[in-house]
C-alpha cells in the first residue's frame, strides 16, 4: 500500500466556523418529483418521478457534493429500504440489500451497463470510487419485467453526467486520517454536435485494524477512470459511447481456522493476505428518431469483463474471471394528445455470460449461459393519472424459461396528495459459483439449481406543500414473497432450493424539503421484517434511518452539511463452533454522525473538510470485523 507520512486536515477551519459542506446553487436543484427517472422505462426517455407508481429515490449531483461522497455505498445508506454491509475497511466486499432481498437480487447499472460480476452474480460496491459529477437512481420493487434476472429487490443506476449536462474542468485532492489520500479530475465540454466527459479518481488509505484487538492496518488503493462521448450529427441521430475501468488492491483479514484457538471463527490479523479486482466496461449505442421524435429506436452493445484474485503470504490463492456480452434493440412509439399520451415500447435483449475459475485444483473449464429476453411496455399519462404495465419473457439455455410482469399506477389529487401502487414479479438465475463452485472439503456447487422467483406489491402516499412543492413527505408499505430461494447447507457446504417461502414486508418513509435556497434537508426511515424459512434474516436491520441537512450562506460561498445515520440492531452468522455449525449472533445498533465544511475562496478555488463518525462510535457491520473510528479529512478543489 502507498504510505503517506503527512495527513491533510481542516479541523481548524471546522472548529473556527459553523459546520458547512460543499457550496452549490441549491436553488437550481430539481424539486422532488421533477426528476426524470431513466431507469423506470425501457423507452430511453424516462418517466417523471411524480408520475411513477413505483418507489424511487434520486441522489442528485448536489447531494453527492454536499455530503462529500467518496465511497458510493456510504451515500446509499440515505435511501429508504437500503441496508449496507462492508467486510473490513475501504475496498472490502460491500453488499447492498434492498427491501430485505439478498445482495445478488439487486441489479446494478453504471451508465446503462450491467455491472454485476458474472462469476459472483452481484456487484461489489467496494470496487468502485465515486465520480466527480454523477447522480444515482434507486428504483425499488420487482423490476424483472424490464431487466430480467437480478432485479428482484430493485435497480440501482449510477449515471455520470455528460459534457453537455455539466461542462467544465475540475480537480480535487484531499488527505486525512488512516494515511488516506484521494483525488479526482474531470474534463468535460460540448462543441456543436459533440460532447465529452473524461474522469479519473484515486482513493488510497493505509487503513486501520479490522480485527478485534488486532494491530494490522488493512489498507487499499482504488483507481477509476471513465469516458462518456456523444455525437449528434442531426436531430434524428445520436451515437453514444461509454468506457470505464475500475481497479482495487485491498488488504483483507481471514478468520481463525485453528480449532484449538480460543479465537476460532473470529477475524484475526492475517499479514500478507490481500485481493485485487479489475473491471473493464463498455457501451456503444446508436439512436434514431422519426415522426418528430415520437418514434425512437436504439441499438446498443455492451460488455463487462471482471477479474478477481486473492493472495496469501505464499502467493496466489484463488481467483475467477467473468465476461458478459449484451446486445439490445429498443423501439418506442408515443402517440395521443396533450391531454392523453400513450407510449408503447418493445425491446429485445441478447446476452451471453462466461465464467471461469482461476483457482488451482478447482474446475478450470469455462462455462457459459445464454439468454434471450423479449420486453413489452405500455405507459399512459392522462392529466394527473399515470398508468404502466410491462411484461418480459426470458429464454434461458441453462434454466427454465421465465415470464415476469408488472403493473403500476399513480394519481395526484388537487390537494397535492399523490397515491400510487404497483404489483410485480421477479426472477434471479443461479450464479456460476452456486452451480459449479468447488473448494476441496468445503464447498460443492449444485448444477441442478432452479431460478429464484419473487412477487410483491406496494402502496404509497405522498403529500407536497407550498408553491413549487418545496416540501414533500411520503410513506410506502411493501410486501414480497420469495420462492425457490437458494441457500447453503451442510459441510462440505452445498446450495439447494428451499421448499418454503421467504417473506419481506415493511414501511419506507421520507421527507425532502428546501424551504429557502440556502436550506435543504432530507430524512429517510425504514421498518423491515424479513424472514427466511420463518427465521429473521441476517444483516437486515429492523430499523434504519438517516438525516441530512445542508445550509449555505446567501452568497453561496460558505455552506455545510450535517449527516446522521442510524443502523438498528440486527443479526449475523458466525462460525465459532468447532463443528462448523453456524451460530446466530446479535449485532448492536449504532449512530454515525458526519460533519463537513466548505468555503469558496474564489469562483475557481475552494477549501473543504469533514469529520466522519464524529462521536467515535465503536461498531461492527459484519461479525468480528471492526469498523472505522473517528476520522478527519480535508483538501482543496479547483474548477473552471
Amino acid at each position: 500500500m502507498l504510505k503517506f507520512t503527512t495527513t491533510i486536515s481542516l479541523l481548524a477551519l471546522t472548529a473556527a466556523t459553523p459546520a458547512f459542506a460543499q457550496s452549490t446553487d441549491s436553488a437550481n436543484a430539481a424539486k422532488p418529483g421533477d426528476e426524470i427517472i431513466v431507469t423506470a422505462s425501457r423507452s430511453g426517455e424516462g418517466v417523471r418521478a411524480s408520475e411513477l407508481g413505483a418507489s424511487v429515490t434520486v441522489i442528485d449531483t448536489d447531494a453527492l457534493l454536499q455530503r462529500q461522497t467518496r465511497i458510493i455505498s456510504d451515500v446509499l445508506r440515505d435511501v429508504p429500504g437500503v441496508a449496507i454491509t462492508r467486510i473490513g475497511g475501504i475496498g472490502g466486499q460491500t453488499q447492498i440489500r434492498v427491501r430485505g432481498s439478498e445482495s445478488n437480487h439487486v441489479l446494478v447499472l453504471i451508465d446503462g451497463i450491467e455491472a454485476a460480476d458474472p462469476y459472483q452474480g452481484e456487484f461489489d460496491f467496494g470496487t468502485m470510487a465515486a465520480n466527480p459529477a454523477a447522480r444515482i437512481e434507486v428504483l425499488r420493487g420487482q423490476q424483472s419485467s424490464l431487466y430480467g434476472s437480478d432485479a428482484i429487490g430493485g435497480v440501482i443506476n449510477y449515471i455520470t453526467l455528460s459534457g453537455r449536462e455539466a461542462p467544465g474542468y475540475s480537480a480535487r485532492i484531499e488527505g486525512g486520517s488512516f494515511g488516506t489520500i484521494s483525488g479526482a479530475a474531470r474534463a468535460a465540454g460540448a462543441s456543436g454536435n459533440f460532447d465529452y466527459a473524461v474522469t479519473g479518481s484515486y482513493y488510497g488509505t493505509d487503513g486501520y485494524a479490522t480485527a478485534r484487538g488486532g494491530t494490522r492496518d488493512v489498507g487499499s488503493d482504488t483507481i477509476g477512470a471513465s469516458a462518456k462521448l456523444n455525437w449528434s450529427p442531426s436531430e434524428a441521430f445520436k451515437l453514444s459511447a461509454v468506457l470505464r475501468y475500475n481497479h482495487v488492491n485491498a488488504d483483507t483479514n481471514n478468520s481463525e481456522f485453528n480449532t484449538a484457538s480460543p479465537l476460532f471463527g473470529y477475524t484475526v490479523d492475517s499479514p500478507g493476505v490481500f485481493y485485487t479486482s479489475e473491471g473493464f466496461y463498455g457501451l456503444l449505442s446508436a439512436q434514431f428518431s422519426a415522426l418528430d421524435g415520437r418514434w425512437i429506436n436504439t441499438l446498443s452493445g455492451q460488455f463487462a469483463d471482471t477479474t478477481r484474485k486473492g493472495y496469501s503470504p505464499f502467493g496466489f490463492d484463488y481467483g475467477n474471471k467473468g465476461r458478459r456480452y449484451k446486445g439490445s434493440f429498443t423501439s418506442s412509439f408515443s402517440f395521443g394528445t396533450d391531454a392523453i399520451t400513450h407510449r408503447l415500447t418493445g425491446a429485445v435483449d441478447v446476452e451471453r455470460e462466461t465464467f471461469r475459475t482461476l483457482t488451482l485444483g478447482a474446475f478450470q473449464g469455462e462455462k457459459q449461459a445464454d439468454n434471450l429476453g423479449l420486453v413489452g411496455q405500455y405507459e399512459l399519462t392522462a392529466g394527473d393519472i399515470s398508468l404502466g404495465a410491462s411484461v418480459r419473457h426470458d429464454d434461458n439455455n441453462r434454466f427454465d424459461d421465465a415470464t415476469t410482469w408488472r403493473v403500476q399506477g399513480s394519481y395526484r389529487l388537487p390537494t397535492g396528495t399523490r397515491v400510487r401502487a404497483a404489483y410485480g414479479t421477479g426472477v434471479k438465475n443461479p450464479g456460476f459459483f452456486e452451480l459449479y463452485g468447488y473448494m476441496d472439503g468445503k464447498y460443492i456447487g449444485n448444477p441442478n439449481l432452479k431460478p429464484e422467483k419473487s412477487e410483491g406489491w406496494e402502496a404509497g402516499l405522498e403529500q407536497s406543500f407550498g408553491a413549487g412543492d418545496w416540501a414533500t413527505i411520503g410513506a410506502t408499505y411493501f410486501d414480497a414473497k420469495l420462492t425457490d430461494e437458494i441457500f447453503t447447507q451442510g459441510f462440505p457446504a452445498s446450495p439447494a432450493n428451499r421448499t418454503t417461502d421467504s417473506k419481506q414486508h415493511g414501511i419506507e418513509a421520507f421527507v425532502s424539503a428546501q424551504p429557502i435556497p440556502q436550506l435543504r434537508f432530507d430524512l429517510a426511515y425504514t421498518w423491515l421484517k424479513s424472514k427466511e424459512n420463518g427465521v429473521a434474516e441476517v444483516r437486515r436491520p429492523k430499523h434504519i434511518a438517516s438525516f441530512n441537512t445542508t445550509v449555505s450562506s446567501a452568497d453561496q460561498r460558505f455552506a455545510g452539511t450535517l449527516t446522521i445515520r442510524y443502523n438498528g440492531r440486527t443479526t449475523d452468522v458466525a462460525y465459532t463452533d468447532t463443528t462448523y455449525a453456524p451460530v446466530t449472533v446479535e449485532m448492536k445498533d449504532y449512530v454515525l454522525v458526519n460533519l463537513g465544511a466548505d468555503y469558496k475562496i474564489s469562483d475557481n478555488f475552494s477549501l473543504f473538510g469533514r469529520i466522519e463518525n464524529l462521536l467515535g462510535e465503536d461498531y461492527e457491520e459484519v461479525f468480528s470485523f471492526v469498523a472505522a473510528g473517528r476520522a478527519a479529512y480535508g483538501g482543496v478543489r479547483l474548477s473552471f
